[in-house]
């Protein structure tokens, strides 16, 4: 190569080693993030509107997050009667009082039964290979007097025939009682937020007292009843033949997730009536079986193992501690006092007590941080409203809304049945000989309502218990009259994605407690996230799960809600009566 020429070379290759060391120096094309809505404080429209105030200190100052990580991660799982939901009674109560809330204190309801302590578990199998488990024992388990180390032998029978080939093969082993269940790939998201198609249906929902009410399950079939009575002949199996525990795979969730693992059974028949059932918690409930459940995946390959003759063994750990010192469960309850109305009352509540897999944070701890957040920006503003605002934090909802339903007994009223007439006689034969007419049923009365002191003066309930998705609406629970009250509410947070409002009629939660007995009381709207997929009473329901905005929304919603009721001149209108 000529001399002018390498020359040329060196010098360009010099500037392309400048040029890539001056790039390399350079920020990344990449974009950056959007910063979070609250990462710019929010400044109020005016200064002197208590809503705007009650915005600007909710989503400035929150104090939510600090409360439920408290809540979850150092209190942790909060099964009902047990000495954590105990001590999240005492700390939501002292946090509460150091707030400035008035009347902080603990409601006995109950007696409710036997509380359990998980103290050490531990799952794996041996067996052809050794394989930690995912696995959890259900609430109310008994232990193991030491590490039990055994067979597994997993029962696949459909009828008596079957089940007997087993019969002299169970002593001492570790009977896997499910069907393997099929998964399938997941090819919507997990986490979604409700559509407009989705608020726009809800808003359009039909009025439910023109809708015939639906029962909360549907009669069993012949063949259903059959199977479940065959389930209840295994269960009696597995206990005359001697079975050291029983371990069933997880009846939903995937990618280690497991969802529901929640009660122990106690063998009964199935269609015993649900006021003579016996559960777990019970002082006297008869000695059952230690039960575990395994995380779907594993549980399946386990199954399969088997089906190819290959022996599996496993080893297990459980360790538990039961308290009967004290039977009753407890509610937490404070108030902020009405200047102008004191005895007229407007409730915030969210049940505190979640199941034992995880730390509760989506069910319920967010709808409790939400609850004590909205509190205190309205203690913190100084605001003074003319009707008290109280807060309850409740427990036993997961049993059956035992706290929420024995405090509206004690405070507001309950039903008590009235005795169904007898039915009108049949019609006369015809001298035709005409088959005889069947006796017309007399319908079921309306119940009588037993009022106590507090039921007159009583406002308002808002309950929240859908996880951590921010405020959508609110269903009106059939309160057609409520309807121009809430949309002036949410005019405020339209900008902030709140302002449907659905007629329809929420369920399963502890709002019914009030509702049942006619006291106006509504569950928020919420997105879904990612609550039914991944979190709702699963080993996924923990802190780093909750969407930290949603939550400081959902506060102001619920701080500005109790606010404007607790200040209107008149109380929130309710539903006719459908009582005697």
């Amino acid at each position: 190569m000529p001399r002018r020429q390498l020359t040329i070379v060196l010098v360009l290759s010099l500037l392309l080693v400048q040029s890539f060391h001056l790039y390399a120096q350079q920020p990344s094309a990449t974009p950056s993030p959007a910063p979070s809505p609250q990462a710019t404080p929010y400044t109020p429209r005016d200064a002197n509107d208590p809503v705007e105030r009650i915005k600007a200190e909710g989503l400035n100052h929150s104090q939510l997050m600090q409360t439920l990580e408290y809540l979850t991660d150092v209190i942790g799982p909060r099964l009902t009667a047990s000495p954590n939901m105990k001590r999240a009674n005492e700390w939501t109560r002292q946090k509460l009082a150091d707030w400035g809330l008035q009347n902080a204190h603990l409601e006995a309801w109950g007696p409710f039964g036997r509380g359990w302590e998980l103290k050490r578990f531990s799952a794996e199998m041996i067996e052809p290979q050794e394989a930690p488990l995912i696995a959890y024992p259900r609430a109310w388990s008994p232990g193991l007097a030491g590490k039990l180390t055994a067979n597994a032998v997993y029962v696949d029978a459909q009828n008596e025939e079957q089940l007997q080939k087993y019969k002299g093969k169970l002593k001492g082993a570790i009977v896997l009682t499910s069907a393997p269940r099929q998964l399938k790939a997941r090819f919507e998201p997990q986490a979604t937020r409700l559509s407009e198609r989705e608020l726009l249906d809800l808003a359009n929902s039909p009025d439910p007292a023109q809708v015939p009410p639906r029962p909360r399950r549907a009669p069993r079939t012949p063949e259903q009843r059959a199977q479940e009575a065959f389930n209840d002949r295994k269960t009696r199996f597995y206990y005359e033949e001697g079975a050291a525990l029983l371990m069933d795979g997880s009846r939903a969730g995937d990618d280690g997730t497991l969802q529901f693992v929640q009660s122990a059974s106690v063998p009964q028949p199935f269609d015993t009536p649900a006021a003579k059932r016996i559960y777990p918690w019970t002082v006297n409930a008869p000695k059952i079986l230690p039960q575990v459940s395994v995380a779907a995946e594993q549980y399946n390959r386990m199954v399969r193992l088997i089906q190819q003759g290959v022996r599996v063994r496993m080893s297990v750990n459980l360790d538990v501690q039961f308290h009967d010192e004290d039977l009753m469960g407890y509610n937490t309850v404070a108030e902020i006092p009405g200047s102008d109305f004191p005895n007229e009352v407007v409730m915030l509540g969210a049940h505190m007590d979640s199941w034992h897999t995880a730390t509760g944070a989506t069910d319920n701890g967010a709808g409790v941080a939400v609850m004590m957040e909205a509190v205190r920006i309205i203690q913190a503003l100084g605001l003074k409203p003319r009707r008290t605002i109280r807060i309850g934090l409740w427990s036993g909802e997961e049993q059956g809304e035992y706290g929420s339903e024995a405090y509206v007994k004690q405070h507001f009223g309950e039903l008590e049945p009235q005795p169904t007439p007898a039915p009108a006689p049949a019609a006369s034969p015809t001298p035709e000989a005409q088959p005889a007419v069947a006796p017309t049923p007399a319908p079921t009365p309306a119940p009588r309502l037993i009022k106590k002191p507090g039921y007159e003066n009583f406002d308002v309930y808002f309950n929240l218990d859908n996880g951590t998705g921010r405020v959508r609406g609110v269903y009106l629970q059939g309160n057609e009259a409520v309807r121009p009250i809430f949309r002036r509410w949410l005019e405020s947070f339209r900008d902030m994605g709140a302002s449907t409002l659905s007629i329809r009629i929420d369920t399963n939660t502890d709002h019914e407690s009030f509702d049942t007995i006619g006291l106006p009381a509504f569950n928020l709207m919420q997105d879904e996230i990612e609550y039914t997929t991944r979190t709702w009473h699963s080993n996924m329901d923990v802190f780093d799960r909750i969407q930290e905005d949603d939550m400081k929304q959902a506060a102001t919603v619920l701080a500005a809600f109790a606010y404007n009721a607790a200040m209107m001149d008149e109380r929130i209108p309710r539903k006719p009566s459908r009582f005697r």
